[in-house]
């Protein structure tokens, strides 16, 4: 009798992907995102707000909620980049050295003394500088941080945290020394350039395990338009990179609200600056307990064919976690393959969306078709709809769909990443 249950589950659910999946809502979706009037959907772009408006539609149409905190779908957020003008420090009235001392700040101006209310605190040796820098600039705490001289090497490497922050109030001061001050000055100045950025979030509660997300995500921004037209054609479309990603969660978003028996909460996402740096990610993760993200699946560029040709795609970071092996196992029948990453020459584990949380323990892993190695359209104006196969695209996804439903449903908690050492 079980057996007959799980047997008529699968075959509803594989009905379901049928009905909703399909190449024609695929190519709708598409030929929005990548048309020319989208202008390559460049960050800061009033053409990539219109995207963002048609992916909240979409997501609206689905009948997703909105994330906590948000009034909307999209997730607005700003970028701050500080331009490092002076400063100055002394520890009990003696000069420090002006190379040793780091503020991460996005006030232009900024003058701390000893009576400021700093939370002062010593950063020993043998730690990740850059993972415990981080953890005092997200804190949202007013931090003066005595960092050991053993971290001398790549101590000026801090400077990149300042290049782009998401802005935040607290401000955090690193000072390479030996000293422990009983008094002290530092003063520093900065031109700041703020510009803002908006996720797409959308959000479908869970039943049993709301607090356990399981998130759907994919980068709707591209790099916009060629200075140097190709045969007349000076638009940068994205078809695959990645419309392509984002038309796949839009569709798993109406599957899965069709289907309605989620387990686990799941979160679709539609990043943006992708292509910039990855601080769309960078953003809506800080926004989880990594600890309670159970798996991310980020899909990035499922257009064309693997190197193993239809019905097939490949996970990178596959060994890293079992979360392909769970995947695989609902597909049994089907036809259809998750290989492992072919490209690890590449370090792609690292190089998407899935990075940010991936290195926090979740089992996050991009999935793609994309032959890295030969991909004739990757980052040129060729990047067109046309140059994409519909059929099998919508293929992608509801194996995608089916492969996931264990986890979704709170069945299957793929082994976390073992976090490795950066340092």
């Amino acid at each position: 009798m079980t057996g007959l249950f799980i047997a008529t589950t699968f075959f509803v659910s594989a009905q379901k992907t049928e009905n909703i999946i399909n190449a024609k809502e695929v190519e709708r979706i598409e030929r929005v995102l990548a048309a020319d009037e989208m202008k390559g959907r460049r960050v800061f772009s009033p053409e990539i707000d219109k995207a963002a408006d048609f992916i909240a539609d979409e997501f609206k149409k689905a009948g997703l909620q909105t994330a906590t905190g948000l009034t909307g779908f999209r997730q607005d957020f700003a970028m701050i980049t500080p331009k490092f003008v002076s400063a100055s420090c002394t520890f009990d009235n003696e000069n420090i050295d002006v190379k040793n001392v780091i503020v991460v700040t996005c006030q232009g101006g900024l003058f701390i003394n000893e009576k400021s209310g700093y939370e002062k605190v010593k950063l020993e040796g043998g730690k990740n500088l850059n993972a415990e820098a981080q953890k005092f600039i997200r804190s949202g705490k007013n931090y003066l941080v005595l960092v050991d001289t053993s971290y001398s090497k790549n101590y000026s490497r801090l400077t990149n945290i300042k290049r782009s922050l998401f802005k935040m109030d607290n401000n955090v001061v690193f000072v390479m020394t030996t000293m422990n001050p009983s008094t002290y000055t530092v003063e520093a100045r900065h031109e700041i350039t703020e510009q803002k950025l908006a996720n797409v979030v959308g959000v479908l509660p869970g039943k049993s395990k709301k607090d356990e997300y399981v998130i759907f995500s994919g980068h709707y921004d591209h790099i916009g338009i060629s200075r140097q037209p190709v045969n007349g054609d000076s638009i940068y479309n994205g078809a695959n990179d990645d419309a392509a990603g984002t038309t796949a969660v839009i569709m798993l978003a109406k599957y899965f609200k069709a289907l309605g028996n989620n387990e686990r909460t799941i979160v679709f996402a539609a990043f943006t600056a992708e292509e910039s740096g990855g601080y769309g990610a960078r953003y809506f993760s800080s926004q989880f307990d990594p600890e309670k993200v159970t798996a991310m699946f980020n899909i990035e560029m499922i257009g064309t064919e693997s190197k193993w040709g239809k019905n097939s795609a490949y996970i990178t970071g596959y060994e890293k976690t079992d979360m392909g092996a769970i995947m695989q196992k609902n597909l049994e029948g089907t036809g259809f393959t998750f290989h492992p990453d072919p490209y690890t020459d590449q370090n792609l584990f690292y190089r998407s969306d899935n990075a940010t949380l991936a290195r926090l323990g979740v089992a996050a892993h991009t999935i793609s078709t994309s032959k890295m190695d030969s991909e004739p359209n990757y980052h040129k104006v060729s990047d067109h709809i046309e140059t994409l196969d519909m059929e099998n695209m919508a293929m992608i996804i509801k194996s995608i769909a089916l492969a996931s439903r264990s986890i979704v449903a709170g069945k299957d908690t793929p082994t976390r990443v073992k976090v490795e050492d950066l340092r």
